[in-house]
């Protein structure tokens, strides 16, 4: 089981979600950096069974990469099935070309217009590091689990509306 911490080191605070079996979440991870990406899907699944979202309506969906992750959401988000939010997890390490700025940008900038859409929530749970290390202390190390934070930012803006 992930830890559910914030970067600080608190327990993170799930929110009430009132109608739990209507509550449906896509979640989109990349297969790329699985190692990490593995965690942080771990830590967001852990967050939506302690909020009591129901294990059918909490759909996995993997793409190549972390630019396929803004495809697979647009997708989604158009699809007939009505989503309340979409998850997003990716993990991004520098190397030594810019490759890096470009897939950070790319994925950032197309999460930011399908939110800007306003139709569904997507939230941004794509790592951006230097270097492996960083990654594994945010996905479920010692710096919490950044899936974990994604998956309540969804609870969170999936009930906008309805607060």
């Amino acid at each position: 089981m992930s830890t559910i911490l914030n970067t600080e080191g608190n327990l993170l605070d799930i929110p009430e979600i009132r109608d739990k079996e209507h509550f449906r979440v896509a979640v989109v991870t990349a297969d790329w950096n699985r190692q990490v990406n593995d965690r942080l899907l771990a830590g967001a699944v852990d967050v939506f069974k302690r909020a009591g979202i129901p294990d059918e309506r909490v759909e996995l969906y993997s793409v190549p990469g972390a630019v396929e992750l803004v495809y697979a959401a647009a997708r989604i988000i158009k699809s007939p099935k009505k989503y309340n939010a979409v998850v997003v997890i990716g993990t991004v390490i520098r190397g030594d070309t810019p490759h890096f700025d470009y897939v950070c940008s790319q994925a950032a900038d197309g999460v930011c217009r399908l939110n800007c859409e306003g139709e569904v929530p997507v939230i941004f749970g794509v790592l951006t590091v230097n270097h492996l290390q960083q990654a594994l202390d945010r996905a479920g190390g010692p710096l919490g689990n950044k899936g974990a934070e994604a998956a309540v930012a969804a609870l969170t803006m999936g009930t906008f509306l309805r607060m």
